[in-house]
């Protein structure tokens, strides 16, 4: 029976478990999106929610109630100068899940855990513009008889 129990244990000893979950609340934090089990998202999902409400204030007190769950300096800046002022005039519900489909081996639910307001994020469209910008010099370069031509 689950009488009393306030959180998923994840089928993991306490110390593995808090690792795992500081690790993914400092990797959420600074990706700004994670892919994980629906079921660790769930767990994860309700401390970033709290931290992101200490977050939209930034003082000594608030650092100090976060930093004791996340270690990483950087993460911990992030939240307080960038997260938690994204999500000032929000009461709540900072995170959404999108679900993903069963994860191939074992079948487990995947989701995708990302803030509702996401700032700063790199698409992947870009990066194939910078390719299509890499070849077209080569074809410039193919070229190169006309421009020899002009020049003389």
């Amino acid at each position: 029976m689950k009488h009393r129990v306030g959180y998923n244990r994840l089928g993991r000893m306490p110390a593995h478990r808090k690792a795992l979950h500081r690790n993914m609340v400092t990797s959420l934090f600074l990706e700004e999106r994670i892919t994980t089990t629906k079921a660790k998202a769930r767990a994860i999902r309700r401390t970033a929610e709290k931290m992101v409400t200490r977050g939209k204030e930034d003082s000594v007190h608030n650092r100090r109630i976060v930093g004791k769950l996340i270690k990483n300096e950087k993460a911990l800046a992030k939240l307080f100068t960038e997260i938690g002022p994204r999500f000032k005039n929000r009461p709540g519900g900072y995170t959404r899940m999108l679900k993903l489909g069963p994860r191939f081996g074992d079948a487990a639910e995947m989701v995708i855990l990302e803030f509702v307001e996401r700032g700063n994020v790199k698409d992947e469209k870009p990066r194939k513009k910078r390719a299509a910008k890499k070849a077209e010099p080569e074809a410039v370069s193919e070229n190169e008889p006309a421009e020899v031509a002009e020049n003389t």
